[in-house]
């Protein structure tokens, strides 16, 4: 499987930050926000990534991460031109996923919860082995802002809609979702909305109507932050400020969990830290390596 994330868009929600900076490098506390969901592919043993972005942010991304050498990783970037909608990144993919299973993030979705690499792991699991579609759903307050999923008396999928007036459920479509090879080729079959873009609740709509679709639920345990907003920005800072600070363990650090993978040795871990030596960062990187000898 490979992985495909989305971090292109114009940002209109965080005007006038992102008249400067694209917001995927904005930071959620102590690291930058594109972090998280390449931690999420990392957890996932995905080496193989490619980032959708904007054509001048495309050297910043090269800059922030490669080619993806010092992590282990194959990363590749595509450009997208203007924000057409969720699903063009598929499309924009199409000659990097080749015949590959993918997963598909969105880079401003972020995830936490103890059993989170185990939930999903099973789900790409079942992507890869039966193909298909796996996506996952999370209880909110405000359901009329997201791709909301419903549910009939047998807990079978009844619909999937894009922002909804007068939704079904409280359950909204998170930005994570894994799909066979036939993505491509569904996205490509998918006309326009309203909004003149290409949703990617078609998509997963496309899926549903040919039974291929599952949907995971994930309730108490786990959170879920689509940091858009500038409240998003701050709860989300908190949430991970409050974690880290109480057990000591940072959140989506890339290299260590590229360490763990047996991405990278111990000898190249040591070589990033002793370069980040005079940061937070790297002082973090100093005390892996030493609970790793």
């Amino acid at each position: 499987m490979k992985g495909v994330i989305l971090a292109g868009g114009s940002g209109t929600r965080l005007y006038p930050t992102t008249q400067v900076i694209n917001k995927h490098f904005v930071p959620i506390y102590d690291k930058p926000m594109i972090y998280y969901p390449m931690s999420v592919m990392m957890m996932l043993k995905i080496r193989d990534v490619a980032l959708v972005v904007n054509p001048q942010d495309k050297a910043g991304f090269e800059r922030l991460f490669g080619h993806g050498e010092k992590l282990g990783m194959h990363i590749e970037y595509l450009v997208q031109q203007k924000p057409n909608g969720l699903a063009e990144g598929l499309v924009l993919a199409e000659d990097f996923i080749g015949e590959d299973s993918i997963c598909y993030m969105l880079g401003d979705n972020i995830f936490f919860g103890h059993d989170l690499p185990n939930v999903l792991g099973k789900a790409k699991a079942e992507v890869e082995v039966n193909g298909g579609a796996y996506v996952f759903a999370y209880p909110v307050k405000d359901p009329e802002r997201f791709g909301i999923v419903a549910f009939n008396d047998r807990g079978e999928v009844q619909s999937i809609e894009e922002k909804p007036k007068e939704p079904k459920s409280n359950w909204a479509v998170v930005g994570l979702y894994f799909y066979d090879k036939h993505a491509v080729k569904v996205a490509k079959g998918v006309k326009p909305s309203e909004r003149g873009e290409v949703e990617i609740t078609s998509v997963n709509e496309a899926y549903l109507k040919g039974g291929k679709l599952k949907v995971g639920l994930l309730g108490r345990g786990f959170a879920w932050f689509d940091a858009g907003t500038y409240d998003s920005f701050i709860e989300t800072s908190e949430f991970v400020a409050t974690l880290e600070k109480r057990t000591g363990l940072m959140i989506s650090c890339l290299e260590e969990i590229a360490y763990k993978n047996g991405w990278i040795s111990i000898k190249e871990l040591m070589e990033i830290a002793e370069e980040l030596k005079n940061t937070d960062y790297g002082e973090y990187l100093k005390e892996v390596i030493e609970d790793a000898l």
